[in-house]
């Protein structure tokens, strides 16, 4: 196995941060997701296992846009001739593949920098110096079934956290607003196979209506008909992009509590993702 796809040690307990998407449930197979985001070519040399509890530095599904070779790269694209060569001169196309969830900077000194990159934040995505060139360049969706998040009841410190299962009530696949980046790792030669980390991030934005009584920040979430324009490697003008960024609904999202085993990256499996009643103490299955 590559081992960039090899997980690093994980916390016990859900990642804190006032803006962070830390856990999601990817549960859908590469056939599915080749169907389901009209995919052209398939990246994907191991298929990925469902995943109910994907956790920073995991190995992740990213659906992406790629150039063909010898076509001309953006300016300021460090490792355009790398990722030049990668890209077979089959023409443009929309690829699957395996990326890192933990954004490393072309500029990192080394990849442990990613497990602080897993969300940038949709009001300052185009401007911070770890996302800017990724955000104008290298753009993706990443696929999910949902996401958790934890919700303080009384926004007392001190009070236990309830997980709860944040997913589209049709049952259909997320497609999270996402950027990529590959980072040279200089132990290896430039045609080696691991010569290049591919990792991703997750966009977040400012979560609506009760949603955001669970938690004030959520993933954003791109819509079929913006996916084509999110994902053109030709278009940089950041107030279109920007545009893309629509400001967050949470129309078609509903959400349960579920089990506290989801606060442990050691556990995994569909049944993290049942209905919970929620512990003495927590709140009941209606917030609002």
């Amino acid at each position: 196995m590559n081992r960039h796809n090899l997980c690093f040690p994980q916390p016990a307990m859900p990642c804190q941060g006032e803006h962070m998407c830390g856990r999601y449930a990817s549960a859908r197979s590469r056939i599915e997701l080749l169907e389901e985001f009209g995919v052209e070519r398939d990246r994907v040399s191991e298929p990925l296992e469902p995943d109910y509890n994907v956790a920073p530095t995991k190995p992740v599904y990213a659906v992406l846009t790629r150039r063909p070779r010898g076509s001309s790269q953006p300016a300021g694209d460090q490792a355009a001739p790398a990722r030049a060569a990668e890209v077979p001169a089959a023409g443009e196309a929309r690829e699957l593949r395996v990326v890192r969830w933990g954004l490393v900077p072309s500029w990192a000194k080394d990849p442990s920098i990613g497990s602080r990159m897993i969300n940038a934040r949709a009001e300052t995505v185009s401007v911070k110096p770890a996302f800017r060139g990724a955000f104008a360049r290298r753009r993706c969706l990443l696929p999910a079934d949902g996401y958790y998040e934890w919700y303080r009841p009384g926004g007392d410190a001190k009070a236990a956290r309830q997980p709860y299962y944040i997913y589209r009530e049709d049952g259909g696949p997320l497609a999270f607003a996402g950027l990529y980046e590959l980072w040279r790792d200089p132990s290896f030669p430039g045609d080696h196979p691991d010569a290049w980390l591919w990792t991703s991030t997750i966009i977040t934005t400012s979560a609506p209506d009760g949603l955001g009584r669970i938690h004030d920040r959520m993933p954003m979430v791109i819509g079929p008909e913006r996916w084509a324009d999110w994902l053109d490697p030709g278009s940089s003008d950041v107030a279109d992009l920007l545009s893309l960024l629509a400001p967050a609904s949470s129309g078609g999202l509903i959400w349960r509590p579920v089990s506290t085993a989801v606060n442990s990256v050691r556990n995994n499996g569909p049944a993290l993702i049942e209905p919970a009643e929620p512990e003495p103490g927590r709140p009941a299955k209606s917030l609002f």
